[in-house]
């Protein structure tokens, strides 16, 4: 994590993950729309590795993102899913602040800005997990 401060401030991640509000806002209006960044994510999570416990959270970020979506977990504040959303887009965007073409360095914003969206939504991911476990679903975390 050092080296990624060294990269990219905790700031710029921030600031990297709030400009996306408005699009995230625009996407969540537009099932279409929420389901090709959802097929976007799936595709670039094939081929980028982990980088630490940053990116490692993304395919829970997107099952809460998809409950929501399919009306089966409601309970998460409209915020949240925003930052899911922003975060996801930055994440699938091939052109951001370290371009991702560049091997390995290229993901360190990505984690970055996940890890900022993370700051913010953990506790919420934390109650979808228990909800998940509750109902049985919680080994099931498929985009």
């Amino acid at each position: 994590m050092n080296e990624q401060k060294k990269m990219i401030s905790e700031e710029q991640a921030e600031k990297a993950l709030t400009s996306g509000y408005e699009e995230a806002k625009e996407i969540l209006k537009d099932k279409d729309e929420l389901e090709r960044l959802l097929q976007r994510l799936e595709k670039k999570l094939e081929k980028v590795p982990y980088i630490g416990t940053q990116l490692s959270v993304i395919p829970v970020l997107a099952s809460l993102l998809k409950s929501y979506i399919q009306g089966e977990y409601k309970d998460v504040p409209i915020g949240t899913i925003l930052a899911i959303i922003s975060a996801l887009i930055y994440f699938v965007s091939p052109i951001d602040i370290l371009p991702d073409s560049i091997p390995i360095v290229g993901y360190f914003d990505d984690a970055a800005v996940v890890a900022a969206c993370w700051k913010l939504v953990e506790s919420d991911v934390k109650e979808y997990r228990a909800w998940r476990e509750k109902n049985g679903k919680e080994e099931d975390l498929d985009i």
